[in-house]
């Protein structure tokens, strides 16, 4: 190995004992080899089980293949190979040049490994949590399907993405380094948001305090502002914030590829009466689906909690009398984790999926209201771990609408 760089690392240890859980799996399913494609899609979301499995990758541009046998030396694929990724990481000595032809490269060593009639797992040739098409671009597949015409080409997606869902002790500290980053990006959001100022500058404000402190780019950072705002879009707009703006966001922040996600709504200098009303039944709902994010609850048991303790919580009249409560989590982890439950809750395909003691997912129920034909939705969020005790919030944020100095 070369000398390695000033970067945070996960440990050999846990690298040992990733691989003996993908290695189960495998034996299990009777896979000889798993090749995980490069792709760095949905800011770097795609390409999560690469670096999971390899140790190799970090920022934007980072393509990475993996192939990861049954029993031998893991390989990682690259371009720029030997400048840029044996000084970062020392899970994987083998990190071959492929001067960006990926499949061709791992077809070298797929020939290496004598599968020609064995049985080949691809993590991204079907459907993962976000991607119901799958993750391998075609180019790739075309060099694997020509060079391997007896080959038995199985999809390991819905492997690599369960073996993932419980995480290690060592990969939950790195995901509450995560929030703690975040946690500097929403002070730095908070300390910005000011009448005249625009609201890019805001958002770069949050960037900023978050990797000063470390987060890697790129990050998922969807941000709206204005009056009663309902839907983040993928980036904020040139407007100058004026008073009462309120600003949602999903802040994320990247440590070791790893990240968390935080839900902080701040308002400009004074908060919405409706808000307030609907933040004291939204933390209420929170805290009981806090309560009940233990082992064994399936996540239908989530949204049925979620409903039932906002219509416990509500206020008899108010802006807050006809509120009414909608389940929003997913995964947290190396990217595209899951479960994942969005949108409409109750139509979510991991509806029946039990959770798993080290199970870490970010909480984000919204508490939604229509007051003379206007919706508003009052949305926070942190991410937590699932213990035998209930849930275990991972960030330290008061459980309230943030205000802005005026």
């Amino acid at each position: 190995m070369a000398d390695l760089l000033p970067y945070p690392r996960f440990s050999l240890a846990e690298r040992d004992r990733r691989w003996a859980a993908v290695r189960a799996r495998m034996r299990a399913d009777g896979i000889d080899v798993i090749v995980a494609p490069n792709n760095t899609g949905h800011s770097m979301d795609f390409q999560a089980n690469v670096r999971y499995l390899t140790h190799v990758g970090g920022g934007g541009d980072s393509d990475i293949a993996a192939v990861f046998p049954l029993d031998g030396e893991v390989t990682a694929f690259a371009t720029s190979a030997a400048a840029r990724w044996p000084c970062v990481q020392d899970w994987t000595s083998d990190v071959r040049e492929v001067n960006r032809s990926y499949g061709t490269a791992v077809v070298e060593r797929l020939k290496e490994l004598k599968v020609d009639n064995g049985r080949i797992g691809i993590a991204g040739m079907g459907k993962g949590t976000r991607t119901p098409e799958g993750t391998m671009l075609y180019g790739f597949w075309q060099s694997l399907a020509g060079a391997f015409p007896k080959a038995d080409f199985v999809d390991a997606t819905d492997l690599m993405r369960s073996v993932r869902f419980v995480k290690s002790e060592e990969e939950v500290g790195v995901l509450r380094k995560s929030v703690q980053i975040i946690e500097k990006g929403v002070e730095a959001k908070i300390a910005a948001a000011r009448p005249g100022v625009l609201d890019w500058q805001v958002w770069s404000a949050a960037i900023a305090g978050m990797t000063h402190h470390g987060s890697e780019l790129p990050v998922h950072v969807n941000w709206l502002s204005g009056k009663n705002p309902i839907r983040t879009l993928t980036r904020p707009t040139m407007r100058p914030l004026e008073k009462g703006d309120l600003i949602i966001n999903e802040l994320e922040a990247s440590w070791i590829g790893y990240r968390s996600q935080v839900v902080q709504p701040v308002f400009v200098s004074v908060a919405d009466p409706r808000h307030v009303e609907l933040m004291k039944v939204q933390r209420e709902v929170f805290n009981a689906v806090l309560e009940r994010f233990r082992p064994g609850v399936s996540l239908r048991e989530i949204a049925e909690t979620t409903v039932k303790s906002c219509e416990k919580a509500r206020p008899s009249k108010g802006p807050a009398a006809t509120a009414e409560g909608r389940m929003t989590l997913h995964g947290r982890g190396a990217g595209d984790d899951g479960p994942i439950m969005v949108n409409d809750p109750f139509k979510s395909p991991d509806l029946n999926v039990p959770l798993q003691e080290n199970m870490v997912c970010i909480l984000k129920p919204s508490v939604e209201t229509l007051v003379g034909g206007e919706k508003t939705i009052c949305r926070w969020g942190d991410t937590a771990v699932v213990t035998p005790q209930g849930g275990v919030r991972l960030g330290t944020l008061k459980h309230d609408l943030a205000i802005s100095a005026a």
